[in-house]
């Protein structure tokens, strides 16, 4: 299978408006005309030759069906053939032949329209594979912003839609629309030269009115099918949204909401689907009498000139297999019409994700980073997520090589955003963001991102096995890499006491390990992926203490070398830090280590005193509770110790 596109080099979408059959078709020739595959381009010559071969074989197969009710009308009005034309010579006669002749048309007819199908196959799942996996990169190459602003159900489905609606439009432009037509114009000829031009005009009357109907029916039914589209969106994101957040539905027990809740979207569902079912059986009655009538008319026609003697009853047998051999792709016209109008609205949902431009670009010529020590510089940084909200305000601090720099400060003081700006997921406003003297808005994003890992303070696993998510750091590692790491993050021994070991699944989001058993794939994941630079965004604030003195001393060991950026909210895992930054209102508030900090009696220490004196509450309170737990069992030792005496006593 060929390799996905890199996000540099892939072609961008036509700059041409999609909301039009026209534009569509525009937007994906390239796709089914590709340059560079000329495979491909001789697939899409054939396809036409044959479907001219084939409507070629369908227009003959009625005059075949004439000519042979021409010859059995004959025989019987000449009193059947000669009793001594012999054996063969009844068997093989006019009837008899041309009634072979008329079978073998029909076979062609349905052989060479199959094999020109399966031909342009290719050319169609190649578009759609093509169209899908551009859209798909281009997703993961906008913005964080962008996703943030999206539901994921909602988009996926975007793309579900549209990966489907490229393989309609193909297949029904290709295979039906383009056949239809070169068929009315066959028909229309063979009625005007065969018959006169009555015959056509009635048909071309027929046809008209018939499209007419169908454009004006299906317009009115565009409105209809697009509410149970948006309600089977709504139904399919709420879905996702609920299953996702499995457990703080249950925490809070909202069954009963969140189906209620699923309920009432998929009641809209189900009266937009009923009323997209009651329209199209109004389209296809309305479609039905307008042909119908069409085609009584072209008969009684044929009937008159019979009985004047311009026409013969082969010609009304002919008449007839045309026209109903017609209305069969003709019949499609409609739904061939909706599924088009469909396509063209999903594929324009499409098309408007690919025109949206990534927020973050690499700059032209821009070279991989070159990382020699690692230093990180933040040099006057500012950035705001929105215009007139600036979260940080002239921030600059220095990472030296190798040693360790914690950031600290109040929720909402702008932490997390220095590490969402040192991986580039958005451009800061002014200032500088550089590694090793460089500035990362020069350099590419995937460089920059190579030469960095995380460990977040909520990892989120693949639902698949430990060791794919441990191997997502450098998936070309083997095995054994993937267990030393693991053995480095101290979760090897739970992994092999696992019944699958390495092959154990973690379910969706990881939902099947404990959060300090996530965090240690996530600190195996970084070791294997092996980076000169650590982030550490409060990697350890959701574990309790315990678990996060365990993780600290994984993490420990994982920065030893390192320049590690650390993001804390427990100020007592950045004790031993080289250097703490106290960030406030987007600045720089205080800087030094720990013990300056405590010294200067500032914001720092205010914050410590304060998480001590939080920790003490609760270990108080963890000591009341043994106490109360306890005190049962010492008033039954108690109670114990004075029967016992009284015993003593009475003996």
């Amino acid at each position: 299978m060929p390799e996905p596109l890199p996000i540099a080099a892939r072609p961008r979408p036509p700059a041409v408006s999609t909301d039009s059959l026209l534009g569509t078709i525009r937007g994906l020739w390239p796709y089914l005309w590709p340059s560079d595959r000329s495979d491909l381009r001789a697939r899409v010559v054939i396809t036409f030759v044959l479907l001219f071969a084939s409507k070629g074989a369908t227009m003959a197969v009625p005059f075949l069906f004439k000519w042979a009710t021409d010859a059995l009308t004959a025989e019987v009005a000449a009193g059947g053939p000669a009793v001594d034309a012999g054996f063969w010579a009844l068997v093989i006669g006019a009837p008899v032949a041309l009634t072979l002749a008329y079978g073998v048309g029909r076979i062609v007819m349905a052989g060479v329209t199959q094999l020109r199908d399966g031909i342009f196959a290719k050319v169609a799942l190649n578009a759609v594979r093509k169209l899908a996996l551009e859209t798909f990169q281009h997703m993961h190459a906008l913005s964080l912003r962008f996703h943030l602003e999206r539901k994921t159900g909602g988009l996926t489905r975007v793309l579900e839609r549209a990966r489907t609606g490229i393989e309609t439009i193909v297949r029904m432009l290709a295979l039906q629309l383009a056949p239809t037509l070169v068929e009315l114009v066959m028909v229309m000829a063979v009625l005007f030269f065969a018959f006169d031009w009555r015959y056509a005009a009635v048909v071309a009357l027929t046809v008209l009115l018939y499209s007419l109907f169908t454009y004006h029916a299906s317009e009115w039914r565009l409105s209809i099918r697009k509410e149970m589209n948006d309600s089977d969106t709504d139904a399919n994101t709420k879905a996702v949204d609920s299953l996702l957040n499995y457990e703080t539905v249950k925490y809070f027990g909202a069954e009963r909401w969140e189906t209620a809740r699923y309920d009432r979207s998929m009641a809209r569902y189900e009266s937009a689907t009923v009323n997209t079912f009651t329209s199209l059986a109004w389209l296809n009655a309305g479609q039905a009498l307008i042909f119908s009538i069409g085609l009584a008319a072209v008969m009684v026609m044929c009937v008159l000139d019979i009985r004047a003697g311009r026409q013969t009853v082969g010609s009304f047998v002919m008449v007839n297999a045309m026209m109903i051999q017609f209305y069969i792709p003709l019949n499609f016209l409609g739904f061939i019409y909706r599924e088009i109008k469909q396509a063209i609205l999903d594929i324009e949902a499409m098309f408007a994700v690919l025109s949206r431009q990534p927020e973050v670009t690499d700059a032209p010529g821009a070279p991989d980073l070159v990382v020699s020590g690692g230093t990180v510089r933040f040099e006057n940084v500012r950035f705001s997520y929105e215009a007139g909200r600036e979260i940080l305000k002239g921030v600059t601090f220095e990472v030296p090589a190798g040693r360790t720099v914690a950031i600290v400060g109040p929720s909402g003081a702008g932490k997390s955003t220095l590490s969402r700006l040192l991986f580039r997921f958005y451009d800061i406003s002014s200032g500088r963001i550089t590694i090793d003297g460089q500035d990362i808005r020069q350099v590419t994003q995937e460089s920059l991102r190579a030469a960095i890992g995380m460990v977040p303070q909520d990892t989120v696993l693949f639902n698949d096995t430990i060791a794919y998510n441990i191997r997502y750091g450098r998936p070309g590692a083997g095995d054994a890499e993937v267990e030393e790491a693991a053995r480095l993050a101290q979760i090897d021994g739970f992994i092999r006491a696992t019944p699958k070991g390495y092959r154990t699944e973690v379910g969706e989001r990881g939902l099947k390990l404990s959060g300090g058993e996530k965090q240690r794939v996530a600190i195996a994941r970084t070791i294997l992926k092996g980076p000169p630079i650590l982030v550490l965004d409060e990697a350890t604030s959701a574990l309790d203490s315990h678990t996060e003195k365990e993780i600290q001393d994984a993490l420990d060991r994982v920065s030893e070398g390192r320049t590690t950026l650390v993001i804390a909210h427990r100020l007592s895992t950045v004790v031993a830090a080289d250097e703490i930054l106290v960030l406030a209102d987007g600045r720089v508030a205080e800087r030094g280590c720990h013990a300056e900090l405590l010294a200067r009696g500032g914001l720092y220490a205010a914050l410590w005193n304060r998480q001590r004196e939080a920790e003490d509450a609760a270990a108080v309170l963890a000591r009341a509770q043994s106490l109360d737990d306890l005190a049962p069992a010492r008033a039954r030792s108690d109670e114990e110790a004075i029967e016992g005496e009284r015993a003593a006593a009475v003996g």
